[in-house]
């Protein structure tokens, strides 16, 4: 028998949900998968990211406790965020027709 995601100290049952929506059912396969392939499962699949959310999850997946996270590493965890953020953001829905439209005669800000 597999033990849920929330068997893993700091990981709730809103871990265990967002886990189960992309395929990751429990704690074995969350620790095979790892912080950065799991949460980069999480942010393509639409959940917004947070810093807070990634580096709780690293430091669970490492058996430390959340808040263990602090100066250099903490900085170096953020860059590897924002890496998986810019590489694993949902593609953006094209403009309707009058979003364009607005967009070209600078109603809206420019993308």
């Amino acid at each position: 028998m597999s033990d849920p995601v929330s068997s893993i100290r700091n990981l709730g049952p809103a871990m265990e949900t967002a886990c189960a929506r992309v395929g990751i059912n429990s704690a074995e396969e969350l620790r095979a998968l790892g912080a950065d392939a799991a949460y980069g499962k999480l942010i393509a699949s639409g959940m917004r990211p947070h810093f807070i959310g990634y580096y709780v999850l690293v430091m669970a997946l490492q058996g430390r406790p959340w808040n263990d996270c602090q100066g250099e590493e903490k900085k170096a965890l953020r860059k590897r965020f924002d890496a998986l953020k810019k590489a694993h953001a949902p593609a953006k829905a094209p403009d309707s027709g009058i979003e364009r439209i607005l967009n070209e005669i600078g109603v809206i800000e420019r993308r």
